[in-house]
């Protein structure tokens, strides 16, 4: 095995939306950071393309084993390979989270609380937003949620968008345009959006803010090292309680890279998978395991479609594919028998993943029938909703006991299941989202299941018999090992998980920097 130079003040796995922004952090402070990560180095003019089959190569398509009574889809939105992560191909509706998020036990007696507050994360919030050039309305009406935001709104709607504020507006639902990290004036030399409709595709002309045209450069710029294409096998721990550094495969060669701090950012299936991965005679049942809790209360959002056929042309691949919300049914159960709520946004699917949508809900939906189906494309506006799902237990990432993936890994072995609430939120969802159909002039036709975002898996929190971090991703049990991004998310809450990871991050990246200063990381 290859030993890379000398030991680096922090190694950090993955390069996504949380492991970019504290590399930036961090080598701005004076660190020396290696930054590993499984996929390859994109350039969004150069790498993308508006091709809904070709930018599937953005996915993390390696082999995942799904089961349960509700396996879930472990592809297209809920992974990423490549610097960059998920945060390259997600649409980019960036919202906080709401104060009631962090204590859904206290309020509601569901989940568990937050080690965190909503006030303590809104300075971080802030910046981000700034940071993010975020455009959005001059007046978000769900306050203290968002705004002001530093770009103005984006003013060229698409039809589905309309006739989706149309319906809100006719059964009295509030409504505004979304907040988006997405250009809507020239930034740093580079172009505002001009509504290609493809972000989910990567977004060739990088108007959209990702990891690629921020945090990635700056912390190359500050020193920065990013190895790309490089899969980390193991992290490796000593006796007294500390991790000196990763084993990874670079192009099929086995290295060891000696590092001061480890920090995981490698989202909610890789991450558990690693530390698990990472057993040894010290740590029999994985590293940073002693709660026995790696790996469980995996949460997702539900994120079902209502496709509603208009008598007009609607054409729902225009502009970026979320565009309006209403935040309105966010805490809605309150009142109907139920836990918690939902979002609704407008939602234009571009014809392949429609197409892909019709038939994982009815597997008879295909050949002639999915082709005269979708000979109605044109008049199809999509409306969708985003709805919170409560952890569970049960919920859980493993390694498989046979099966290997091409880097010779067990597979991830994902069981998922879910709660009656989160079943009761789906169908009052369904019934909202019918109802602004027919209030626009359309008819609903189809409810499309789905999910999206992955969440859990080492979650945070102060006791550590029932965590696997605390509120800064430092784990209980080694102190030099942080895990950050989704998979500490104790809840997940209805609004896109983006932004808060971005927020939590640069919190734990301020908190790194001080105690590595303090000393207080080394063995």
């Amino acid at each position: 095995m290859t030993k890379k130079k000398n030991e680096v003040d922090f190694c950090i796995v993955g390069m996504g939306a949380s492991g970019s922004v504290i590399a930036a952090e961090l080598s701005k402070a004076g660190f020396s950071v290696t930054c590993l990560d499984a996929g390859p180095m994109r350039e969004p003019k150069r790498d993308f393309s508006s091709d809904e089959l070709e930018m599937e190569k953005l996915y993390w398509n390696d082999p995942r084993i799904s089961l349960g009574n509700d396996p879930i889809n472990l592809s297209r939105s809920n992974s990423g390979k490549g610097v960059g992560g998920s945060a390259v191909h997600y649409t980019a509706q960036l919202l906080r989270f709401h104060h009631s998020d962090f204590r859904t036990k206290s309020i509601e007696g569901v989940g568990e609380d937050w080690p965190i507050t909503y006030d303590e994360l809104a300075p971080f919030y802030d910046r981000m937003e700034k940071v993010l050039q975020l455009s959005g309305p001059n007046d978000f009406p769900w306050k203290p949620y968002g705004g002001p935001y530093p770009m103005p709104q984006h003013h060229d709607l698409s039809n589905n968008t309309l006739k989706f504020r149309e319906g809100c507006e006719n059964i009295g639902l509030q409504h505004s345009v979304s907040p988006l990290a997405i250009l809507s004036a020239p930034h740093n030399n580079r172009e505002p959006c001009i509504n290609r409709g493809f972000c989910e595709e990567g977004c060739m002309p990088d108007s959209k803010t990702t990891p690629l045209n921020t945090f990635v450069p700056e912390a190359m710029k500050n020193g920065a090292e990013v190895i790309a294409n490089a899969m980390v096998t193991q992290v490796v721990s000593t006796k007294k309680g500390h991790v000196k550094g990763v084993e990874y495969l670079d192009n099929g060669i086995e290295k060891f890279l000696a590092a001061k701090v480890v920090i995981l950012a490698s989202y909610a299936i890789e991450t558990p998978r690693l530390l698990l991965n990472s057993a040894n005679a010290n740590y029999p049942n994985g590293i940073a395991n002693s709660s026995g809790l790696v790996g469980k209360y995996l949460i997702t959002n539900t994120n079902d479609q209502m496709i509603v056929k208009f008598n007009e042309e609607i054409r729902m691949y225009r502009g970026n594919p979320v565009q309006a919300l209403t935040l309105d049914p966010y805490e809605r159960g309150k009142k109907k028998g139920y836990a918690r709520g939902f979002l609704m946004n407008s939602y234009g699917s571009r014809p392949v993943k429609l197409a892909n949508m019709f038939f994982d809900n009815d597997s008879s939906c295909f050949g002639e029938t999915l082709r005269e189906r979708m000979l109605d494309y044109n008049y199809f506006g999509g409306f969708a909703m985003l709805g919170e799902v409560l952890a569970q237990e049960q919920n859980f990432v493993k390694l498989h006991s046979i099966d290997k993936d091409q880097y010779g890994l067990p597979v991830p072995e994902v069981h998922f299941s879910f709660h009656e609430n989160d079943l009761k939120i789906r169908e009052d969802a369904k019934e909202v989202l019918s109802e602004i159909g027919r209030a626009a002039g359309g008819k609903p036709l189809y409810h499309l299941k789905g999910i999206a975002h992955l969440m859990g898996g080492c979650r945070m929190g102060n006791d550590p018999t029932t965590s696997v971090v605390n509120s800064y991703g430092q784990t209980h049990d080694i102190k030099n090992l942080f895990i950050v991004g989704t998979p500490t998310y104790v809840t997940a809450p209805s609004a896109n998980p983006t932004l808060t990871a971005y927020a939590l991050a640069l919190r734990t990246a301020e908190f790194i920097a001080t105690e590595a200063k303090r000393g207080n990381l080394s063995s």
